[in-house]
C-alpha cells in the first residue's frame, strides 16, 4: 500500500508514533527554508515534529533557536508551517538542549531565583509560538531533583495536554550503563514522574544502541519498560551520525517489533532535512516509509505485548547485545578496552571527549 491512500493510515493520536526532528531549517549558507509541508501534503503518516534546538545561554532571557534568537525573521516560515501541521493533527514540540551544553546546568541547582530567571523566558517563548510540548534532550549532567522540578513546572504552567518527552540514549534505559545525562537514573525518574512523561525518544545510534536487530529494544522492554513509551530513535542519513541502518533491514526490524509489541511506541528520526531515501530533495519519504509500516491498522487478532523470555541482566543471549556502530577508530576503542573497560564504556568516554583517547582514559579512571 502507498502513503498516498489516506484511508489506510491510522488517525492522529492512534497507534505507533512517527516523529521527526527538524533542526536544519535552511539550506547551506543560509539557503532556502526546508519546508515541513510535504510531510502532510504527501500524507506520510507523521505524527510529531520536534523543532530543534532551543538553548538557554548565559544571562536570563538569552535564548537561541540553534544560533539565532527565536524571534529572528528567518523563522517566520517555520512558525507559519507549524500552524499548518498542527491544523492537520500533527503535534509540534520544541527540543531543549542537545549536544550544546549549558541549558540544563542553568536550570539545575538549589538557587530558585536563578531557575526562575532562566525558565520564565523559555516558558514565554513556548507559549508565544504555541508549541504542543517540549522534548528534554539532557546531554549534560543534571540532578534528578532538577529534572523533576522542570517537569513539574512545565506541567503546572501548560496543563495536562502539553507533551513532555525526554531523549535519552538507549544505554540510559539499561542498568549500570554509561549515558549522557549524568546522575539521572531514568528508571527512577520513570517511577517518580512517569505519569507526566509522554514517551522517551530513545537514541539507538552514535554508539549508544543498535537498531539493526530487535535485541536492544527487547532488552529494554524485558526490564519492564512499556513499549508504548519507548520510541526507537534512528539516524536518517549516514551524514547525521553513526549507526544508520538501510531501509531494507530497518523495515524488517520494525515489522517484527510491531508484531511483538502491538503497542510499539514507534520511531523518531534525526533529522528531517536530508532523510533518506529521498535526501534533501524529498526528505519526507523517510516518514512515508515509516508510516506505511507503522501507521496502518493492525489485525483485530493481534496479540498483546510479549516480554522476551530472557530479559536483559538475567543471562542468556539477551545479555550479549550486538555492539552498536560508532564513529571512532577501532584502535581507539581497543586502547581503552585494553585498560580494562568494556566497549560500551570506551565508546561512551570517546563520545564525551570528542574522540580524544587520552582524555577518555582519564575520564574513565576518574569514574
Amino acid at each position: 500500500m502507498s502513503a498516498g491512500q489516506p484511508n489506510q493510515l491510522l488517525p492522529p493520536g492512534q497507534g505507533s508514533k512517527v516523529v521527526v526532528y527538524h533542526q536544519t531549517h535552511h539550506g547551506p549558507n543560509n539557503g532556502p527554508p526546508v519546508s515541513l509541508l510535504p510531510l502532510i501534503t504527501n500524507n506520510t503518516g507523521v505524527t510529531h515534529v520536534i523543532v530543534a534546538a532551543i538553548h538557554l545561554n548565559e544571562g536570563p532571557g538569552n535564548i537561541t533557536l540553534n544560533d539565532d534568537h527565536p524571534e529572528h525573521e528567518k523563522f517566520g516560515l517555520l512558525y507559519g508551517e507549524m500552524a499548518w501541521l498542527q491544523a492537520s493533527g500533527v503535534k509540534v514540540l520544541g527540543m531543549l538542549g542537545g549536544a550544546a551544553k549549558g541549558s540544563y546546568e542553568r536550570l539545575d541547582g538549589a538557587d530558585h531565583e536563578r531557575f526562575e530567571a532562566q525558565y520564565i523566558p523559555l516558558r514565554d517563548m513556548l507559549r508565544k509560538h504555541r508549541f504542543d510540548g517540549l522534548d528534554l534532550d539532557i546531554e549534560e549532567p543534571m540532578s534528578l531533583t532538577g529534572a523533576i522540578r522542570l517537569i513539574d513546572r512545565l506541567r503546572a504552567d501548560f496543563g495536562p495536554s502539553f507533551l513532555i518527552t525526554l531523549a535519552p540514549v538507549a544505554t540510559a534505559l539499561l542498568p549500570n550503563q554509561p549515558h549522557l545525562s549524568g546522575p539521572i537514573q531514568y528508571s527512577l525518574l520513570e517511577q517518580m514522574r512517569g505519569y507526566e512523561i509522554a514517551w522517551y525518544n530513545t537514541q539507538f545510534y552514535c554508539g549508544w544502541g543498535d537498531p539493526s536487530t530487535t535485541a536492544w529494544y527487547d532488552a529494554i522492554i524485558g526490564l519492564g519498560w512499556r513499549a508504548d513509551k519507548v520510541v526507537m530513535g534512528l539516524v536518517t542519513n549516514p551524514a547525521n551520525g553513526a549507526g544508520h541502518v538501510p531501509w531494507a533491514t530497518m523495515e524488517n526490524v520494525l515489522r517484527t517489533l510491531r508484531t511483538k509489541y502491538p503497542n510499539f511506541g514507534g520511531v523518531m528520526g534525526w533529522e528531517y532535512f536530508n532523510a533518506l531515501p529521498g535526501g534533501s530533495d524529498r526528505p519526507w519519504e523517510w516518514a512515508a516509509n515509516m508510516g506505511r509500516v507503522l501507521r496502518t491498522p493492525l489485525p483485530a487478532t493481534a496479540p498483546r505485548q510479549q516480554v522476551p523470555i530472557r530479559p536483559y541482566g538475567m543471562g542468556g543471549p539477551a545479555q550479549q547485545l550486538p555492539p552498536p556502530q560508532h564513529p571512532f577508530p577501532a584502535e581507539s576503542v581497543k586502547t581503552l578496552q585494553d585498560l580494562g573497560f568494556s566497549q560500551q564504556q570506551a565508546v561512551a568516554a570517546l563520545n564525551s571527549t570528542g574522540g580524544n583517547v587520552e582524555y577518555a582514559a582519564g575520564l574513565l579512571f576518574q569514574d
